[in-house]
């Protein structure tokens, strides 16, 4: 299943593309957002959480439960910040556990390649070398008006199972450059930019063109007509943001095709149909933002 932390990846690899500069890894990024996620980010949250754990230490002061073996006391918001760094790796059997650098987009900068044996943890421990995981994918880049309104900036994937440190940053950037139906994406536009990935899973045949679930299901067809070959897909969350039936989104994949025979007559032309799976997720801006700030201000404290 695809993760923000994926979503933080591939900004980080576009921002990092338009400012010439080289981009924090997969497993650096992993890293650092899970542990911006577990820590307190407001002194009201840390206030709160200090006097939760303070009622608890006076519920539980008579087991002495809530006193450490030196026989002091440290609220869990305190605790969990001195305590080591969460591992990056995550529930998810999809994130990658790989920190090596693949192209020029992923590289180490050296500022934190110096900072690699320091407490941040920001890449694998040494020794420790695990497969990374290979999934399909797409990535799609989207504007979000001030009134709230998205809308399609550019979407590119594939259906070849990818490593997820290469894959997810040269898909962020050929949807972010390379889609022809829209000019490539600059810096003024990425205060409006929301980013999702969706890694594909379950790929299906199916005999019937109508055997797949709406919301559930995306679609890849491909059919041959008047010596043509047509090819197509819609990821699985488009017919239900459309508001489309089944056979409104078959139509619609169809013309995407290239397909312009009548509408009624779809269902004549021999559809080989293969269904998937796949959740997307998505980032915005803002969020990512926050994030690059906070990991900047742990860089400088370091």
């Amino acid at each position: 299943m695809a993760t923000q932390a994926h979503c933080a990846y591939c900004f980080e690899s576009l921002v990092a593309s338009l400012e010439k500069r080289p981009s924090l890894t997969l497993a650096q990024v992993e890293h650092l957002w899970a542990k911006y996620n577990s820590e307190p980010t407001t002194t009201s949250e840390l206030e709160d959480e200090t006097e939760a754990e303070q009622a608890e230490q006076a519920a539980l002061a008579s087991a002495s439960a809530s006193v450490s073996a030196d026989g002091s006391y440290k609220p869990a918001a305190i605790s969990r910040i001195l305590a080591s760094p969460p591992s990056s790796a995550s529930s998810s059997s999809l994130q990658s556990a790989s920190s090596t650098p693949s192209g020029p987009s992923s590289e180490t900068p050296s500022s934190l390649t110096s900072q690699s044996s320091s407490s941040t943890n920001l890449t694998d421990k040494e020794g420790e070398e695990e497969e990374e995981e290979e999934h399909p994918l797409f990535v799609t880049w989207n504007t979000i008006s001030r009134s709230g309104d998205k809308r399609l900036r550019g979407c590119i994937g594939t259906f070849e199972a990818q490593p997820l440190t290469k894959g997810l940053s040269d898909y962020a950037l050929t949807a972010a450059f390379d889609d022809t139906r829209f000019s490539p994406i600059t810096t003024r536009e990425l205060p409006t930019l929301e980013c999702a990935v969706t890694l594909l899973t379950d790929f299906e045949p199916v005999d019937d063109a109508m055997d797949w679930e709406i919301g559930k299901h995306g679609l890849r067809i491909s059919f041959h007509e008047k010596g043509r070959r047509y090819g197509s897909t819609y990821l699985p969350d488009v017919a239900s943001e459309q508001g489309w039936t089944k056979e409104e989104a078959l139509v619609s994949l169809m013309r995407k095709a290239g397909w312009n025979g009548k509408k009624a007559d779809w269902n004549k032309v021999s559809l080989r149909v293969v269904r998937y799976q796949g959740k997307k997720v998505g980032l915005g801006w803002g969020e990512w933002r926050s994030w690059r700030d906070w990991v900047d201000e742990e860089m400088a404290d370091v």
